[in-house]
């Protein structure tokens, strides 16, 4: 497998990474004065997939009504915050403003007592304007994907002067969770603002972002079964980029259709899932950006898979972590990018 290029903040160094998973327990000491009575609480956290809804990190009640919930985690850094089943029920300030994220610092088995001020259902909301650039438009609000019997948004970005430029065809890059890629409107915590770096670059191309499908996120991201989070849809949902979308754009839009310009990327669960792709259809992806991937939710199949067809692969692919990720996306990136 040829890499072109390896970035990874932080590379100084880190610790080697041990197997074992620790047990910890949140538990929850006070609720807000108005707590809704009978509301279900949930972590969502990277550990998760920022899933807000995702019944394994539910919290339980004990006899004496108080919340708690335990999890086993590896030894790493987590982020996480506390909800009642939806972003828009979850904790906030005394007064309604944002908080951030709770942190786990995982060395051993622990508990942590937490409190939480208020929701953010309480106070009203402040619409967040959009801020898409005038290149970006919506194909399709339920475009379908045959292979999982289910629709989704599909975001498009055409490069400035392409209504202009009509004997122009230009490379094509497939993005994952499009909520976030473009419009701060539908972004989970701020866009990636691709479009307003490509409104001026010199070099152009197209973008295709695909929503995630929420909380079939996790399913749809991952080829690989998970004892937690159940059936991986990953293999299909590949199927649908190369076999329906892909065809639909390159037939419905001035493409250069050939491996070398057409790439795939996204971050986290995407990231995991732009990787498998290439490593199924090397002949079809000249190219991948893979952002904080999750490849510890594969149990160590994708590692075998990238040493069963990694030699077919010839693509270039940007790795990037961040300096304050957990260890073990950190460590299982390198190891991604050496074998």
């Amino acid at each position: 497998m040829r890499f072109i290029l390896f970035l990874l903040a932080g590379f100084l160094s880190f610790p080697l990474m041990s197997t074992a998973q620790h047990t910890v327990t949140i538990w929850i000491d006070q609720l807000p004065e108005h707590h809704p009575s009978g509301s279900i609480l949930y972590a969502a956290g990277n550990f998760s997939g920022w899933n807000p809804v995702d019944s394994t990190y539910k919290f339980k009640k004990n006899r004496k009504g108080e919340h708690y919930l335990t999890l086993n985690l590896a030894p790493g850094k987590y982020e996480y915050k506390i909800t009642r089943g939806g972003w828009d029920k979850s904790e906030c300030a005394a007064e309604g403003k944002p908080v951030p994220n709770r942190t786990l610092d995982i060395t051993g088995d622990t508990a942590m007592h937490i409190e939480i001020a208020e929701w953010a259902d309480r106070f009203p909301s402040t619409p967040v304007k959009s801020t898409a650039s005038s290149n970006v438009k919506i194909i399709d609000e339920h475009f379908l994907i045959p292979q999982l019997k289910r629709t989704r948004r599909i975001w498009l970005y055409l490069p400035p002067g392409y209504e202009e430029n009509t004997k122009t065809n230009y490379p094509v890059l497939y993005l994952q969770d499009g909520q976030n890629i473009f419009d701060a409107s539908t972004a989970y915590s701020g866009e990636w603002g691709i479009d307003e770096y490509l409104d001026t670059a010199k070099q152009k191309c197209i973008v295709v972002a695909i929503d995630h499908g929420v909380e079939k996120r996790l399913n749809e991201y991952n080829p690989y079964p998970n004892k937690k989070f159940g059936k991986g849809e990953g293999d299909k949902y590949v199927d649908f980029l190369v076999k329906t979308l892909k065809p639909y754009i390159d037939k419905n839009y001035r493409t250069l259709p050939d491996a070398s310009h057409t790439w795939v990327g996204g971050s986290s669960m995407g990231g995991l899932i732009a990787m498998y792709a290439m490593l199924k259809y090397p002949a079809v992806y000249g190219g991948g950006i893979v952002f904080s991937p999750a490849f510890w939710m594969t149990n160590e199949r994708l590692f075998s898979d990238i040493k069963k067809k990694g030699s077919k692969v010839n693509s270039r692919i940007f790795f990037y972590g961040g300096k304050k990720e957990s260890e073990h996306m950190v460590t299982d990136m390198l190891r991604a990018f050496e074998e």
